[in-house]
């Protein structure tokens, strides 16, 4: 009996500390973002809001990384401008405006974009092999409301994404896509206000501007964000 005892307590202790070691992995669980890569903002598409440095090359570049990041066994998630074609963001629904003029929003300055990533239309399209992908976040449905964001648009509204990483366990994030200054940026900067370690990878980004890319990157660091500019998965581990 008293072995039988001793024994109990062996497993007792090791179960304890091999599901310490399993949370503790859990913790560090990676997921990866990809941010918008549609047809819209690529050269490779002749998009209507086209972002430099976005040809063929560049989206079979992702879709490479993104290949190789899903063969290693981390889940894919990507983001998706999805918008009503009466999208209060488009210059073309202010009577009289041009292409990024900027005007109060919702008591905020929004620019006046080229109507793009409008539902069901080829623009809308990701690029990237889809079979790669575990879920796709649509974005930017409300007509009333831009959503730079993967988590939220900005008026506040939850895409579901947040609450998808949570139930998959998912606790540091990889974010690569379009564009740096924008989607990418808002997108990196709420996952660490949820809670989340965050890395993004700058080769695998491409930004509308430089002075406005250059100073997201500054802005994503000085949020604790992790900036490398190829996938390293050293790093990525190690952060």
């Amino acid at each position: 009996m008293r072995y039988l005892g001793l024994l109990m307590v062996g497993f007792a202790i090791c179960n304890l500390l091999c599901g310490g070691f399993v949370m503790a992995e859990g913790h560090e669980k990676i997921g990866i973002i990809v941010v918008d890569v549609q047809g819209d903002f690529t050269r490779f598409k002749d998009g209507s809001l086209a972002v430099e440095g976005t040809d063929e090359a560049y989206v079979r570049s992702v879709e490479s990384a993104t290949k190789r990041l899903k063969d290693m066994g981390y889940p894919i998630y990507a983001t998706q401008d999805w918008h009503p074609k009466e999208h209060l963001s488009f210059y073309t629904n202010h009577k009289g405006k041009k292409p990024f003029d900027v005007i109060k929003l919702n008591n905020k300055d929004q620019v006046l974009w080229p109507p793009h990533c409008v539902q069901d239309t080829p623009g809308a399209e990701i690029l990237i092999d889809k079979g790669l992908i575990k879920t796709i976040v649509k974005k930017g449905m409300d007509p009333n409301f831009d959503s730079y964001s993967g988590f939220q648009d900005d008026g506040g509204k939850k895409t579901g994404l947040d609450q998808m990483l949570k139930a998959d366990g998912i606790r540091k994030l990889v974010i690569y896509g379009i564009a740096t200054d924008y989607c990418v940026k808002a997108t990196a900067v709420d996952g660490v206000n949820a809670g989340y370690k965050v890395i993004v990878v700058k080769g695998l980004c491409r930004g509308v501007a430089t002075d406005t890319s250059n100073k997201a990157l500054e802005e994503m660091k000085e949020k604790g964000i992790l900036i490398i500019e190829d996938l390293d998965m050293e790093k990525i581990k190690a952060f």
